[in-house]
């Protein structure tokens, strides 16, 4: 029996060579799960993020160059108990009893002991046990128990041993914050890492292309990333030697697109039938400024209970909005953005249908108009990299926007070194002149801003572009510095 615990199954095998190689991007995440392998306790480790984001690929790929005992079990959409129970069954025959068939646990206390017999089974061998129970809120089924048979076999079993890694992983974000990431029962405190999976960044993207051996130009990569965003599965739907015009014709416009009804998948496996998350989304789409977490609740009818909370912290863990105090405000007036890319895009260029192929839409005032909207939000999700372009990285700093019925500034970061920092921000195809009317527009706004916050703090204007600023006297007598969008593919 020992030799069949420690063989490595056909299936598996095929798993395995089934995933792509290397692993791109995620350094952060694989220092923690290196972490996590060298420990010299038992671990137990949440996994959360969208749906698309590559969390199971990530685990896989991980352990795959491991030398580890590897059990993966994913759940099934809409599966009931029993079909959820013979499921475990057949990941417990591939893991450790290969060319046996082994039948259905009549429960899940009964699976769990299982799974403890077969572990213990290889005692004598020193090998890390990784167990992975992927979609964990499809596997917990209506009174099927799993989760509290779960919380038994941590606390009762794992927690006494230092071979063990157990992995909880799901989509949906709600859930996995409140069963297991905030969870008040047997599996308080009990978790031992956290780690919210996020889509790339730029700087991934790139990494991501290159390892496919797609060769993008930057300016496209920013394009595609403004469709896209960084999720890893809809990045796979880049073919080799398209322009970003076929691109996204291919994958969101034709019939047969990937993406094409995406966004209804997307809601609906991750929110269920809620219809307020969607209205919550439409009604950010339609004020790309933001708004008040007053002004959404009116906007989509819904008073200020009726869990307006948990869909705006879901939404929010989700990746799909961001949330932030404009500069001088209290935390009544925190804004709230959709920064969701591909939402973004989505419903704005895909949901009225009135588009056909994008190639006709690229390039016109009403692209220019979306595009420079777009780069902003891009610009929001790195403005770590902004910072350390600037060389203020280990400044403590506020990033926040400022709202004024005269001026509004999207990005400014008020930093403890006595120093505000101003972004203006423009998408151009080659570098931008700040012309004699424009420049007059910069002054009154930074005098503005002066005038109505009494500010004490120096006040810096820095320009964010793809291609830097043309030089004249405009911009040497305004601008303190220029970032290009070379800054956001550093690692």
């Amino acid at each position: 029996m020992l030799d069949r615990l420690l063989a490595t199954s056909t299936l598996w095998n095929e798993v395995m060579a089934s995933i792509p190689r290397p692993l791109s991007g995620r350094r952060t995440e694989r220092e923690a799960l290196d972490r996590v392998l060298a420990s010299d306790r038992a671990e137990l480790v949440a996994l959360y993020g969208r749906r698309r984001v590559g969390k199971t690929f990530l685990v896989r790929r991980y352990f795959q160059d491991q030398a580890v005992v590897y059990f993966e079990m994913v759940g099934r959409c809409d599966a009931n108990t029993q079909q959820q129970l013979t499921i475990f069954a057949e990941a417990l025959s591939v893991t450790f009893y290969p060319r046996a068939a082994l039948a259905s646990p009549e429960s899940w206390h009964d699976a769990f002991r299982a799974l403890v017999a077969a572990i213990e089974q290889g005692r004598a061998r020193k090998r890390k046990y990784v167990l992975f129970f992927d979609e964990v809120p499809w596997i917990d089924t209506h009174r099927s128990g799993f989760l509290r048979e779960l919380e038994h076999f941590w606390n009762s079993w794992c927690s006494r041993r230092d071979d063990i890694v157990v992995i909880v992983c799901g989509s949906a974000a709600s859930w996995m914050l409140s069963k297991v990431i905030n969870a008040r029962g047997g599996l308080h405190n009990r978790l031992t890492r956290t780690i919210r999976l996020l889509p790339f960044s730029l700087a991934e993207t790139s990494e991501f292309f290159e390892h496919k051996k797609i060769k993008l130009t930057r300016r496209e990569l920013c394009e595609l990333y403004m469709v896209f965003g960084g999720v890893p599965h809809y990045l796979e739907s880049v073919a080799r030697g398209r322009s970003v015009a076929q691109v996204v014709d291919e994958v969101c416009f034709s019939k047969d697109g990937v993406l094409n009804g995406e966004f209804d998948r997307l809601f609906a496996s991750l929110f269920g039938d809620d219809p307020k998350y969607v209205a919550v989304v439409r009604a950010l789409a339609k004020r790309r400024r933001g708004l008040t977490r007053d002004e959404l609740l009116d906007a989509i009818g819904v008073s200020t209970g009726g869990g307006a909370s948990k869909i705006i912290t879901n939404l929010e863990e989700g990746g799909f909005i961001t949330s932030s105090v404009p500069f001088g405000r209290t935390e009544r007036d925190r804004f709230l953005r959709l920064t969701d890319e591909f939402s973004l895009f989505h419903l704005k260029w895909m949901d009225s249908r009135r588009v056909r192929r994008w190639r006709d839409v690229h390039g016109t005032p009403a692209w220019q108009v979306w595009s420079g909207l777009s780069f902003e939000s891009v610009c929001l999700r790195h403005v770590h990299r902004i910072e350390r372009a600037l060389g203020i990285s280990g400044v403590r700093s506020e990033v926040s926007a400022w709202l004024h019925k005269d001026a509004q500034i999207d990005l400014l970061i008020d930093r403890a070194d006595g120093v505000i920092t101003v972004c203006e921000i423009k998408f151009t195809d080659q570098p931008f002149e700040i012309q004699k009317r424009y420049a007059e527009e910069l002054r009154q706004k930074l005098d503005c801003f002066r005038r109505v916050t009494k500010t004490r703090k120096s006040v810096r204007l820095v320009f964010v572009t793809p291609y830097g600023l043309v030089a004249n006297r405009h911009s040497t007598d305004l601008v303190d510095s220029e970032i290009r969008m070379d800054a956001f593919f550093e690692h």
